[in-house]
């Protein structure tokens, strides 16, 4: 058994046995030759590639993504190997933390990662919006004090860390967006998919409804205008019942310190 940098002869072998990850299938065949260019992309070789694992490094954090096994080869701790790996990596270049998503009902690979020394970190909500012309909104852009509020923000599915070196690049590129009409601000943070096309990620802190609301329709009208097809929304809140926001699914953030 050995664990290496994949290649992309590795590529039909391990996405035959993706093909059936989830009851829609899997998002390895869309995001296999982006990962393969941004390197630290993992297989787990024996005799043949049965396993694979993505690593990102950034700032102080790496982040593991694509965890999947063969199913011939699990219950035979190949995933922990993976996962030990880049944490070995990640010590050796002196990084403090690591953080992976799981789905809150995804048992098995929570007690993996329990016995990993990994813990829940927070607890997070997939909602998708559809894009349509609205003009019942009134926002602002920039930082607010409300950042503080947020640790990380959602890049392509990674929790990067939102440190002031973002905010002054999102809040440049008004990216930043935040409702303030009552007490509590809601603000949104807005990123393009690196992987997917005309897909735009926000990460929403929902400080109250009206504020919240006040954002999803500028967040409908900034997609429609700009041509996306798709709007997902990450969040810790529960969001208004809405007629074109659909939940789809919630997460465990899971986090490990390293050192």
């Amino acid at each position: 058994m050995i664990i290496r940098e994949a290649k992309p002869a590795d590529k039909n072998v391990i996405l035959e046995f993706c093909k059936n990850t989830f009851s829609w299938g899997d998002y390895i065949k869309d995001v296999w030759n982006y990962w393969l260019d941004e390197e630290n992309l993992f297989v787990i070789d024996v005799e043949k590639p049965v396993g694979m694992c993505h690593a990102f490094f950034s700032n102080n954090q790496v982040w593991l993504e694509g965890i999947r096994i063969e199913d011939s080869a699990r219950r035979k701790g190949l995933a922990s190997k993976l996962i030990s790996h880049v944490e070995s990596l990640a010590i050796k270049n002196k990084l403090d933390l690591a953080f992976m998503l799981i789905d809150i009902e995804n048992m098995a690979s929570l007690l993996m990662a329990k016995n990993l020394d990994y813990k829940i970190h927070e607890t997070w909500k997939f909602y998708s919006l559809l894009p349509k012309p609205s003009e019942n909104y009134n926002v602002k852009f920039g930082n607010v004090h409300e950042t503080s509020l947020i640790s990380h923000y959602v890049r392509s599915w990674r929790w990067i860390k939102l440190d002031k070196k973002a905010i002054r690049r999102l809040s440049d590129d008004n990216r930043l967006v935040y409702s303030n009409q009552e007490k509590n601000t809601s603000l949104a943070i807005l990123t393009d998919s690196e992987h997917f096309k005309k897909t735009l990620i926000v990460t929403l802190h929902s400080g109250c409804e009206k504020n919240t609301l006040n954002l999803i329709s500028y967040l409908q009208d900034f997609g429609f205008k700009n041509n996306y097809e798709r709007i997902q929304i990450l969040t810790k809140e529960d969001l208004p019942k809405l007629e074109h926001l659909e939940p789809r699914i919630s997460f465990h953030l899971m986090k490990k310190p390293l050192n």
